[in-house]
This record gives structure tokens, C-alpha cells and sequence, in this order.
């Protein structure tokens, strides 16, 4: 009875040896896979520029949207209004996909689209829009200077211009405010928020300071005037293009 079970344990042991002996070679052979081979998980396709020739493009509502066909595949993009021509072969920023997008403006909905920052490098980097990033506009675009904006500023402890948000930002981070102003640009449906951006007459539009976007659950329609109610922030990054030194986030309309 002994002599059995001594050669049942001593079995145990020498197969549990065997299994250790076993993932310790897997675990050695693994280390010494070389390391190009992780680099040929895909990547995916908005993490380099989108590259292709123009085969249709339009203009609406501030934005341009273009599609790149690429080895017989198109895509469609999104960027700050610029010039573009069919037939031109055009390298944009990576950026941020949506599915099922609706533009009310072109009054059409894409099965998939991209929101680009811009154009991008030779080598395929980034570029940072003309004029600067401070106070930029949806898709890193601030909306010109309205004409003849002057709205008057609204009541309270929390009420501000646009222009004492942009020059009292650090004062106000994460703090609550109220501005009163004039939409000029609305941006629908963007990474679940509507953009818009409102002017009152303040803030210098050489330092493009004139200009708040405030991300809104709200739509308002361009023309509007509006006190908005929202949180600050500075320096926020969004990526794709979303770079701002001062923003309002999660705004409701009072009324």
C-alpha cells in the first residue's frame, strides 16, 4: 500500500514538473520572439493621414466635406471650409469617426465620416491651423467676426462678456458662468454635443477672442440670442483637431 502510494506521489510530481518545465520554455520562447513582430497588428485607419484623390466635395455650414478614394475605397472627410477640387490628391489629418452621421445642412446622413483638423504634413503630421488655436471653433476653425454684434451683458454674480471669459479664463476654470451673445455657428450631432459659437461685441477677433464655443445638448438656431449657463474649462484637448484655450462645456439656454 505504501509502495503505491509513494509511486502515485512521484507520478504527480514528475507530471507537474513536466507542466512548469513546459511553460517556462513557452514563456522563454515568447521572449525571444523579435520585436517587429507586435508592430504587425493592424493600425487603425485614422491614425495616419487620410490620403486619396477628390472625387466629390461641398461646401455647407463651415465645413468642407470631401471623399478620398483610395485603392477603389472612399472615404468620406471633414475639415474647416477650404479649397478644394475634384480630381486633386489631398493628405488630411487623422481624426475622429462617426457612424450614421446626419448633416442637416446638406440634408444627407453618412454611413461613416471623418472630422479632420486639416490638411496634414508631407510626412503626414499634423499642421496647426492658420491663425493660432486660442479660442478656436469646431474643427480648430473660429468663426469670423460677426458684423455690427453688440449684445448687452446679462445680470447676475456669474454673468460675464466673451471677452472677460477669455481674459479671466484661469479665474473661472471649472467654474460656472453666464454669457449672453449672438450664435453665429452651430455644429450639430458632434461627439454627442452640439457646438456653437456666440459673439457679443467683446474680445479682440486678432487674438481670436471674440468667439466662445459652447457645447450644448440644446440647438439653437444661428441668429439666435441666447444666455447660456455652463461649466469653463482652459486648455482642452479634445484631439482631432478639438484644441481649445478656453471652451464652456455642457451649457443649458435660459430662458
Amino acid at each position: 500500500m505504501k509502495r503505491w502510494l509513494f509511486l502515485l506521489i512521484a507520478g504527480f510530481l514528475m507530471l507537474a514538473g513536466y507542466n512548469a518545465s513546459a511553460s517556462t520554455e513557452k514563456e522563454k520562447s515568447a521572449s525571444q520572439q523579435p520585436a517587429s513582430a507586435a508592430a504587425k497588428a493592424p493600425a487603425s485607419p485614422t491614425q495616419g493621414a487620410l490620403t486619396g484623390k477628390v472625387v466629390e466635395t461641398m461646401n455647407s455650414g463651415g465645413y468642407t466635406y470631401v471623399c478620398l478614394q483610395k485603392q477603389g475605397k472612399k472615404t468620406w472627410v471633414a475639415v474647416p471650409e477650404m479649397k478644394v477640387s475634384v480630381g486633386q490628391e489631398l493628405a488630411l489629418q487623422p481624426g475622429a469617426e462617426m457612424t450614421n452621421f446626419p448633416s442637416k445642412t446638406l440634408n444627407r446622413t453618412f454611413d461613416r465620416i471623418i472630422f479632420s483638423g486639416g490638411p496634414a504634413s508631407p510626412q503626414g503630421a499634423s499642421v496647426k491651423p492658420a491663425g493660432g488655436m486660442m479660442g478656436a471653433g469646431s474643427m480648430g476653425a473660429s468663426a469670423p467676426a460677426a458684423k455690427n454684434v453688440k449684445v448687452e451683458k446679462a445680470a447676475g454674480a456669474d454673468a460675464y462678456t466673451v471677452g472677460e471669459v477669455f481674459s479671466k479664463r484661469k479665474a473661472l476654470h471649472q467654474k460656472t458662468v453666464v454669457v449672453r451673445g449672438k450664435v453665429v455657428k452651430v455644429s450639430a450631432g458632434i461627439m454627442g454635443s452640439n457646438w456653437i459659437h456666440v459673439q457679443d461685441g467683446t474680445g479682440d477677433a486678432k487674438k481670436n477672442t471674440h468667439d466662445l464655443v459652447v457645447t450644448t445638448q440644446e440647438l439653437p438656431t444661428v441668429g439666435d440670442v441666447v444666455t447660456l449657463k455652463g461649466t469653463v474649462s482652459m486648455d482642452k484637448d479634445f484631439g482631432a483637431g478639438y484644441r481649445y484655450d478656453v471652451i464652456v462645456e455642457k451649457a443649458s439656454i435660459q430662458r
